[in-house]
């Protein structure tokens, strides 16, 4: 698993952040993208009268505008690197031709998402709030990993007390992952975890879990640009807040991890056709939606770790996911071993068919 913040890194980074937020109730006719110099900032005008200081923008935000405007990925993001002149002017024509009502969030001093008028700020400290003290009753909870980037928060939490062997010597323990996004990038989620301690891997359970979405009443405020002020966690939210508790006390729950443990043993059976290893390792990258850099270091993870299974090769995704760079991608990383993991037979058998007659 990678390794990210402590836990007190984590409380103090939301604590900062929650200090920095504001959030903008804004009709788009009042904003406009103007360059300078090599950098693109976000104005908000009313009435001729600039509302706060200018603002940069994340490349979340841009991706937002974008889809928003319906200008292509590729298109908007030639126009940024190499004319932002004609993507402003791009932009701000269509916040003037068609009008809408958006949620602009912003972190000392950068947009970081441009979001629909329906979106539903639950954020990191109203969740950290509601899960914090049930993950610190839970008793030998280790908080192994938690991070905060600019699309998500994560919390892993390991309980040691609920543990069982895969083969002789092979120990994993069972876990809880709590996620969100504060910029639309994803759903508050709580997942179960598998934490095998011989390496250290994570490998998050992507078939059980609770989602909330982000989305609420729409905000139709008569006012041109209004500071969106919101309650993270209100009062219509409570029941959502005692789901969330509700849920990551049966997380760890005894059935669902022996039930895990039970398809580890399985897939430790399922062994790989050996005449062609990188071949299937290929294909089931692709398969999967891993990169061939990504594919590279699991390759190597899987013949150092001496195990040519398809328990193995989850094995190997999940080591992986400790050395890239981000976090985001790691934890999307510990999801796909649990894919791979759980995959049906005839899957396999065709992954291992087709390397053989390639």
């Amino acid at each position: 698993m990678k390794t990210g913040l402590s836990l007190m890194e984590m409380a103090t980074e939301i604590e900062r952040q929650s200090k920095l937020k504001e959030d903008y109730l804004v009709d788009t006719r009042c904003l406009k993208l103007e360059p300078y110099d090599s950098d693109l900032y976000l104005h908000m005008y009313d009435n001729g009268v600039e509302h706060i200081e200018p603002l940069g923008l994340n490349q979340i935000a841009h991706r937002q505008i974008g889809t928003h405007l319906k200008i292509p990925a590729v298109y908007y993001d030639r126009m940024q690197n190499q004319n932002p002149e004609l993507l402003a002017e791009n932009v701000n024509a269509w916040f003037e031709q068609e009008p809408s009502k958006r949620l602009v969030r912003t972190l000392g001093g950068t947009a970081r998402a441009f979001l629909s008028n329906r979106y539903r700020c639950i954020d990191n400290l109203g969740i950290a709030e509601a899960v914090l003290p049930i993950l610190m009753s839970m008793e030998d909870a280790r908080f192994e990993s938690c991070e905060i980037t600019e699309s998500r928060m994560y919390l892993k939490v390991v309980n040691p007390r609920l543990e069982a062997e895969v083969t002789p010597g092979d120990i994993v323990q069972a876990g809880v992952i709590i996620s969100n996004s504060e910029v639309g990038l994803g759903s508050v989620s709580i997942q179960p975890l598998v934490y095998r301690l011989v390496c250290k891997n994570g490998m998050v359970i992507n078939d059980a879990q609770t989602r909330r979405n982000h989305v609420g009443r729409i905000n139709n405020a008569e006012e041109n640009i209004l500071l969106y002020s919101d309650e993270t966690l209100a009062a219509d939210d409570h029941a959502f807040v005692l789901k969330i508790q509700d849920t990551v006390r049966s997380a760890v729950e005894e059935t669902r991890f022996s039930r895990v443990v039970g398809m580890m043993q399985q897939a430790k059976g399922a062994h790989m056709n050996t005449a062609d290893i990188p071949g299937i390792v290929k294909l089931t990258s692709r398969e999967f939606r891993i990169t061939d850099e990504e594919s590279t270091g699991i390759l190597q993870h899987l013949i150092e770790g001496n195990d040519l299974t398809l328990y193995g090769l989850s094995n190997a995704v999940t080591r992986h996911s400790q050395d890239v760079e981000s976090y985001d991608r790691a934890t999307e990383l510990e999801s796909i071993g649990y894919t791979i993991l759980s995959m049906q037979p005839a899957i396999w058998n065709r992954l291992n068919q087709v390397a053989l007659a390639a």
